[in-house]
């Protein structure tokens, strides 16, 4: 029987660290070990207690979770879930903390804190166990046992039929944890004519905003938040907005987004496996798909429809990927021609979108 998953909690929040305690506990594969309310007491209760996973306030007194988190890295490198604010400045910290090591982010209300996190139990018990199965402690992914979780057909049925082939191409790339430092390290290394790229990041809602914000400034692309009607064109990348899905649609030999309401699907809104189906049908051989590092197995579906649809298809290798599920499970569905290294996945899109497929070494 394997060992559960050790939690420390830091916040200086007691209802914070109460509620937080009492929603961990009630999930058998985790134990939390000990509460810290700031990051001083956290240092020490680490040397004691070695815990497996932490999670992260961002806001604190005598340290701030940003230069916790950087010194943390440097010197003892356990997975972290950052619980922050919805706040613009809340959310560019949030940010600043997935650059320096974070793996995974949950929200955090100004109101209400106890009630949010009592209707969010699956949301902050799937953040701890996907943080355990990070690369940054080299453990395996600890297995999910949740409700039954929707597909994509209840957003959008499946097809087999797509549109004709144009000279217009898209990539569409999906991700979840670590993605939103493979993703920075894809598009900045992406030249300012590729096709348009559509992209779905699991991530809160309002984060998504200084993500794109924050990966606008480090790519030559043209990088924002998705709206709908927005057009999918060379240069531009559309960002998926948190607690949204996206959906690519076509008008003619144009292509768009549609950005609707929803519900969970493969428990995330938004989610891969929608914005694949999307591109499986409205784009087909006219797309070029890639899931990245992640756990559990959104978009594997999605991207299985999307080869079957004609398109070019890839999988981040299990290397690169700070957690190898959902590349893992597109890999075995077959739905991956090729697993890829995450330093060779920008030229690989931009080949791929030229139609030269040489195998990657």
């Amino acid at each position: 029987m394997q060992s559960p998953i050790k939690v420390l909690i830091v916040d200086d929040s007691a209802l914070v660290r109460k509620v937080m305690a009492e929603i961990l506990s009630s999930d058998k594969d985790i134990e939390v070990i000990g509460q810290a309310r700031d990051p001083i007491y956290a240092l020490d209760k680490i040397k004691q207690q070695k815990p497996d996973v932490i999670t992260l306030d961002i806001e604190m007194p005598r340290m701030d979770g940003v230069t916790f988190l950087k010194k943390l890295m440097a010197e003892n490198p356990i997975p972290v879930v950052i619980c922050s604010s919805l706040a613009e400045q809340g959310a560019k910290t949030t940010l600043e903390a997935m650059k320096n090591g974070a793996v995974e982010i949950i929200t955090k209300p100004k109101l209400g804190v106890k009630g949010f996190l009592q209707e969010s139990v699956n949301e902050v018990t799937s953040a701890v166990k996907a943080a355990a199965g990070a690369r940054v402690r080299k453990r395996k992914a600890v297995s999910l046992d949740l409700q039954p979780k929707n597909t994509a057909d209840v957003i959008l049925s499946k097809t087999i039929t797509a549109m004709t082939e144009t000279t217009e191409k898209v990539i569409a790339i999906g991700a979840s944890t670590g993605g939103t430092q493979a993703l920075r390290n894809v598009l900045s290394k992406m030249p300012v004519v590729s096709p348009g790229i559509v992209i779905v990041q699991h991530m809160p809602e309002k984060f998504t905003t200084a993500f794109a914000g924050h990966l606008n400034d480090i790519s030559a692309l043209d990088v924002s938040e998705a709206k709908k009607g927005d057009r999918v064109i060379p240069g531009k990348v559309l960002i998926a907005p948190g607690g949204k899905h996206m959906l690519l649609k076509r008008s003619g030999a144009m292509y768009h987004v549609d950005v609707i309401e929803g519900p969970p699907v493969s428990r995330h809104r938004p989610s891969v496996d929608v914005l694949f189906r999307s591109v499986a049908r409205y784009a087909g051989n006219n797309a070029v798909g890639c899931l990245m590092t992640g756990m559990g197995d959104d978009g594997a579906q999605g991207l299985l429809e999307m080869k079957q649809a004609g398109a070019i298809t890839y999988a981040q290798d299990e290397q690169s990927s700070v957690v190898f599920g959902m590349p893992q499970e597109a890999w075995k569905r077959g739905a991956a021609r090729e697993l890829v290294a995450l330093d060779k996945i920008p030229e690989v899109l931009i080949n791929a979108c030229a139609g030269k497929l040489s195998k990657i070494g």
